[in-house]
């Protein structure tokens, strides 16, 4: 990446202190290489204009209690390359898992997020690994963007060792500590409060980021996030709390559960913006909004607005509440990923061979991380009571001895 690509990446972000050793997500740390080193990236037909600085205009926003960013984003083709590659890649693990639950390879409950690429995408590109996360049950693309690889969600989908979780935690609870990455919640809503207290965390170490805490429209009349909104807006905590509204809470539509679906306006006395959360450059440019909203002011509400391909889980058809004719619609019309192409194509960044090559070669790098998983061992037998039982308690069931390393055959 040019020095000059690299400070249009950075641009986004260009207002965050960033100090030696923090740990930057993939297409900020690109950036940050290039102009520490002086590297190229070179994209393949395209290397003489893939750092030429555009403005694009995206998605407008609609705001509650304060002024909205402006809907001119700077990007550059190397910035749109490195979305579109992310997205196609953790698009094709959805489907990949999908396929892997029925080949009866993944068990336990599995809830995908194709469709929804566009909000872990573009906030990562605005954000830093020193900013904290915490997500609902619907966690794969999350962590993805937090650093995480194919073969880890896959393994951990397969309860093998090399997993997210070590294979323990399944599908929704994948962690990435190093990265600030909280994970998964089962129970719908529980991670709010905790978001909170990862706020409160930044704001008492005085560290310059912020949390940003996930959840969906299912989840958003439970009452502990209003006591959350209370907690932060009362200490000025920098919170970002955001909400995935993919309009269906399992299988109920927005208007069926809540008198007010206009969900960011619901903080009350929270300011807050609704963002067209299948534009990645507008999930890009609020998210950096609300960062520094959040540091500066206190807390923030964001309702992404987006849409999910799959059912609510597995177990889901996604058709029974719904018509096959508006999923269809959302694909044609407002796919992310198509977005990002058809930006690339009109900018001249790219053409439809390019990207067709790119993504043959995307398509085969997920294929070889899942294969390289279905070999990976299970996790050892002790594993069944780790960090249930304190060593030293003397605790039994017959026949085990919970100090004893292996079950007894």
């Amino acid at each position: 990446m040019h020095k000059t690509g690299a400070r249009s990446l950075l641009r986004g972000v260009s207002s965050l202190p960033i100090a030696t050793g923090v740990q930057l997500c993939a297409p900020i740390a690109g950036a940050v290489a290039a102009l520490g080193s002086g590297g190229n990236l070179t994209i393949k037909g395209f290397a003489s204009t893939a750092d030429e600085k555009i403005v694009v205009k995206c998605s407008p926003f609609r705001p509650h209690r304060l002024e909205p960013p402006s809907q001119e984003v700077e990007t550059s083709g190397s910035e749109l390359w490195e979305m579109l590659k992310t997205m196609t890649r953790m698009r094709r693990m959805e489907l990949s898992a999908d396929m892997l639950y029925k080949s009866k390879l993944a068990r336990g409950f599995l809830h995908l997020a194709d469709g929804q690429e566009a909000i872990p995408c573009g906030m990562e590109a605005a954000l830093t690994f020193q900013d904290s996360m915490i997500q609902s049950y619907r966690t794969h693309l999350t962590y993805m963007g937090r650093g995480g690889t194919v073969k880890e969600v896959a393994a951990e989908l397969m309860g093998r060792y090399t997993g997210a979780a070590k294979g323990i935690g399944g599908s929704m609870h994948l962690y990435k500590k190093e990265n600030n990455f909280y994970g998964g919640a089962g129970i719908v809503g529980e991670q709010v409060p905790v978001g909170a207290g990862l706020a409160f965390a930044h704001q008492y170490r005085n560290d310059g980021s912020a949390s940003f805490t996930l959840y969906g429209d299912g989840a958003a009349n439970q009452g502990q996030i209003f006591e959350a909104f209370n907690i932060a807006a009362l200490w000025n905590l920098p919170a970002v709390f955001v909400i995935e509204n993919n309009h269906y809470g399992m299988g109920t539509a927005e208007a069926r559960a809540a008198k007010s679906p206009r969900y960011y306006t619901r903080g009350d006395y929270v300011p807050g913006m609704w963002v067209d959360g299948m534009d990645v450059l507008a999930v890009k440019q609020a998210t950096a909004f609300a960062k520094q909203h959040a540091l500066e002011q206190g807390p923030l509400c964001l309702e992404m607005d987006t849409y999910r391909y799959h059912g609510h889980s597995i177990s889901d058809p996604g058709s029974t509440y719904r018509t096959r004719d508006e999923i269809q619609g959302m694909r044609q019309t407002r796919d992310p990923i198509e977005h990002v192409k058809t930006l690339l194509k009109e900018h001249k960044f790219a053409d439809a061979t390019e990207i067709k090559r790119v993504e043959k070669e995307i398509r085969k790098e997920v294929n070889d991380e899942i294969e390289q998983a279905k070999k990976d061992d299970y996790p050892p037998t002790e594993f069944l009571w780790k960090n249930t039982y304190k060593d030293g308690l003397g605790a039994k069931m017959r026949p085990l001895e919970m100090g004893q390393p292996k079950i007894p055959v």
